[in-house]
Parts: C-alpha cells; structure tokens; sequence
C-alpha cells in the first residue's frame, strides 16, 4: 500500500484538512471570502444575463437576511427555497444561513402532490419561490398547514397577495449581525433525497457539513495548483452538487460560470466560450461531439465523473489532456473518497478512491461484521458532520444507523491498496436464480458499445429464477435498432458479462424518464407498465413479446 502514489499523496492532504480550523457557518465563509476577493467576480449566470461579485453576494445576503427577520423568519425557522437557477438562490441560501434559520430546497419539477407533500413534512413557514412555478403552488388541492399568503415570498414579478423578494433585498439594510450565534452544528439545509420508491426523506445538514464538503472539493481537486480560475455549474441548484461546486469555487477564488439547464449539444461551447478549468463531466457528453483539433483548444485542467467505463475514462483524458478523477459521495455523509490525482493507473478503473479526510469506512456483512478486502458488503461510514439523521423519520434513522455509523445501502469492495469499488446499490441488485448481479455492471458493459448512448437495468419478476435482467436502451443520434439488433448487443454482452448477467429482455428507448440533473429515474420505468416484458426483445425466445 506505501508504494501506491495516489495513497502517498493522499495521506498528507489528508492530516492537512484534518488540521484546518474551518469557518464557524456559511455566513461566516462569505464574509471571508469577499474580504478576501472584495469585487472579483464570483458568478456569471449567462442565460440570465446577471453577474455578481464576492462583495455583492455578501450584501446581497446581510440586506436580505436583515428583511426576512422583521418578516418573521427567525434561527431555526424552517423556509423552503423553489427557485431555479439564478442568483436567488445562493444569495437566499446564504442569508438564511447568516439568520441561522434552515433552508429546504425544492425541486422546481415538482408536482402539486410532491409540493404539498415537501413543504408539510418539513414544516416549511415561509416559501421563497419563482414566478413560474407559483401556479403549481397555487393550484394545490389543499395548502401545507404553515405557509400563509404572505409568507410566500415570490422572485420575478410582483404577485398581489405575496412578499416580493427584490423588494425584500433592495429594503434591507447591511452590514446584518444575526440576534443569536451562529455556530457550525446549526442545522443549514434540510435536504431531501429522492431515494428509490415511495416519498423522499429530508436529511439534516450543518454548516459543518456544507463547509467540510466545501474546503475538501477545493482542495483536492486543485490541490493548491491555482489551475483553476473558471467553473461551470449545470445540474439544478436544489441539489447538492451545484451547493458544494459553488462553495468550492469561493473557497478558490474563482468564478462560476452557470447554465440554466444542461444542454449537451451547447456544453463543448460552454467549456470553450468561458475558459471552463473544472466542471462535472457528463459521460454522454463525452459522445455527443466527435474528436477534431477543437478539443485543443479547450482550457480543462480537472473534470469530476461518476461511474464511467474505462474507454471513457481513457478518452476524456486523451481528448482534451485533463485529470478525470472519479469520487464517491451521496446527500447524507458528503464526500467520502475520491481518486488522488496522482493514482493515474487506478483512475482508469472504476474504483471511487481512497477515504477523504474526516472518514471512516467500513465493509461488512449482513450481520455488521467486516469483510475482508476483495468481497463484497454493505459500506458503512462515520465521521465529522454527516447527517444528524433523517428529520421526522425515526423508524429510518434506526435502520440506517449502527450507533456512529451510517449504512449508506451500497455494496462495495476493497483492494489490497485500500481502493474502494461500488458494485451497486442494494437495492439496484438482480438476484437471478440464486446469482447476484450488478445492474451497473451491466450498464457499463452496454454503454461500452459505441452505438449506444445510455442504458439503463432493472430486474423483471420470473417465477422459475426470481428476476431476469431487462436493458433499456437509449441509441445515438441517427443510429437505429436496425443497426443494432438485439442479437448485435447480446454478442457483445457475451464477451463481457457472465452468462447469467446477460440481459434477457431487450427495449429500445427514445429518452429516459430523468431527475432535472439527468439521472435516470428507473422507479418510473418498472411502474410504467403492469408487464415488464410487453414491447421487449425476449432473447429466451427470441422474439419480441
């Protein structure tokens, strides 16, 4: 393990973050930082048109936070944040940290449904939320029981009935010093979670959290370098990553350049047009422009992926001379591992790295007891601000926690090096006839066939073998399933899978039902239809059903 160079160069940064003396909250971090940068550019949202400095923003903030307290909103207020990208949200986010009262962001595809149920089961009192999505929550059957009229709080136009957010802004007064401390175990963020069925579960997040999470993305990614002057922020702000991006790129004194939504056939000219140094990579990006002289003249320095083939990995690095490192985190624990940067051959295989700072990994057994390196068990980790827990959920806090301990769901392994590997969820495993098997392992071997552009995995009830294997497939633009016949993608399988991983039943798809981020939603593929196998490829039989 010693002679490993990514392990070598991790151990020191590791004792280094472990040795930080982070900032207290969010508000304070701001303030920070735009003492440090003072009219530096920190965000460009160039749908919108809009910049702001590091100065602005910490304004911005105290002005907002100074008219939200006569408003009502007080520490530990709970106040849900619907807005989609524009400069609303962190300087919303930031105000009602610098309170200490805690945010709930909202995914603005929400339905009226999913709305309701959102705001009741956080005890939202106040909604700060966008013009275009105040029909949705006006068209609710029922209000949540705490969100009044004027405690609706709209960005955009000024709606009758309803406080004005810009009004809220441009009243406030600055310099604003909350009532009561802020300190870093105050919760910031109630962030909910999509999870696999049913609704989602709220998890309760510090301002250690988001400060730890924050400091860390800097400082591996970059590793002190200065390589990274631009960032480009795609994936909607409700959601983790673009927090964490946007922190990380404080923390550098960079800028954010930010999309509205992802567009995969304007990404190569986003990373042009704005000098983009890091950015999350999405891997069917990678597919949608062919290699030319043009990827020369792009300016990556550093690009997170998640769960790419190998190809791919080897690819993105050839094509545009960058470091593609791989990583694994998730709402509830933050960052947990990432790839050094100097762990070159490791980063071509799909391991997630080696423990970041302030983590503690284990591997074990069904009965909590650890694995030894090279099986398989389910990951379990502790350390420095991960959730408290689930807010409201007593009965899921207790399965997910063994005393310090969070079970994360996921089965990994480890190699003698210390590297760990996500095999799957477990709840995303097949069980065929007495076989566990991986969907994103079978994933990664159909996405490796050139023709395809995405696929996704899901088990199909069977009364002899329990569940069979079913792919969707999603083909590249101007390819058609005459090019690529069922029998085509089950030769390739063959040489890449174990006879029982092959999928038996094959579907052809236009798209996927997507998260606003782009992941697939495969819940909403198994409950599209009461027949798994209707309008499927049966390679069994060799027919279509």
């Amino acid at each position: 393990m010693a002679n490993d160079p990514g392990v070598t160069e991790i151990i020191p940064m590791r004792e280094e973050m472990e040795a930080l003396t982070l900032p207290e909250s969010l508000g304070a971090f701001v303030r920070e930082r735009a003492d440090a940068m003072g009219h530096a550019t920190l965000g460009i949202w160039f749908d919108e048109g809009e910049t702001f400095t590091y100065r602005q923003l910490d304004e911005a903030a105290d002005r907002l936070a100074s008219s939200l307290l006569l408003q009502g909103v007080r520490k530990g207020t709970h106040v849900a944040v619907m807005l989609p990208n524009v400069p609303a949200f962190p300087i919303t986010w930031v105000a009602l940290g610098r309170i200490g009262a805690i945010m709930i962001p909202v995914n603005t595809a929400y339905t009226g449904e999913e709305l309701h149920f959102v705001l009741s089961d956080s005890d939202s009192q106040f909604l700060v939320i966008g013009e275009e999505y105040l029909e949705t929550f006006l068209g609710m059957d029922e209000r949540p029981p705490l969100v009044e009229d004027p405690r609706v709080i709209v960005h955009g136009k000024p709606v009758e009935g309803h406080t004005h957010w810009q009004a809220l802004r441009d009243a406030g007064a600055a310099p604003f010093t909350p009532p009561t401390p802020v300190m870093r175990s105050d919760l910031l963020n109630i962030q909910y979670t999509s999870g696999t069925t049913g609704f989602p579960k709220g998890c309760m997040l510090t301002h250690d959290y988001w400060m730890l999470i924050g400091h860390y993305a800097a400082r591996f990614r970059d590793n002190n370098r200065g390589d990274i002057k631009h960032t480009l922020i795609w994936a909607p702000f409700f959601y983790m990553d673009p927090m964490w991006q946007f922190l990380m790129t404080m923390k550098l004194g960079a800028t954010a350049h930010v999309a509205r939504r992802i567009s995969l056939t304007r990404f190569y000219d986003w990373l042009k047009d704005y000098r983009i140094n890091y950015c999350i990579f999405p891997e069917p990006a990678l597919k949608a422009r062919e290699p030319s002289p043009a990827d020369g003249e792009l300016f990556l320095k550093y690009v997170s992926i998640y769960g790419w083939r190998r190809e791919a990995r080897e690819e993105v690095q050839r094509r545009f001379s960058v470091v593609a490192r791989e990583g694994y985190g998730m709402t509830e624990i933050g960052g947990a591992t990432i790839v050094p940067t100097a762990a070159t051959e490791k980063a071509l295989i799909p391991t997630c790295g080696l423990p970041g700072p302030f983590r503690e990994l284990r591997i074990v057994d069904e009965e909590g007891n650890d694995v030894p390196d090279g099986e398989t068990g389910e990951l379990w980790v502790a350390g420095r601000s991960i959730l408290l827990g689930y807010y409201k959920r007593p009965e899921a806090n207790k399965d997910s926690f063994r005393g310090r301990w969070f079970r994360t769901g996921d089965v990994f392994r480890r190699d003698e090096d210390g590297y760990y590997y996500i095999v799957g969820r477990i709840k995303d495993m097949i069980k065929r006839a007495g076989e566990n098997i991986a969907a994103a392992e079978v994933e990664a071997a159909l996405r490796a066939m050139d023709e395809i552009e995405e696929a996704a995995v899901i088990p199909v009830p069977d009364p002899m073998r329990k569940e069979e294997v079913k792919a969707y497939l999603l083909l590249r633009e101007g390819v058609t399933k005459d090019d690529v016949p069922p029998e085509k993608v089950i030769a390739h399988c063959e040489k890449r899978l174990a006879a029982f991983k092959i999928p038996r039943f094959v579907t052809y798809v236009t798209d996927f039902p997507r998260t606003p981020s782009r992941k697939i939603q495969k819940r909403h593929l198994i409950a599209a239809s009461d027949d798994l196998r209707a309008g499927a490829w049966d390679r069994q039989d060799g027919t279509w059903h």
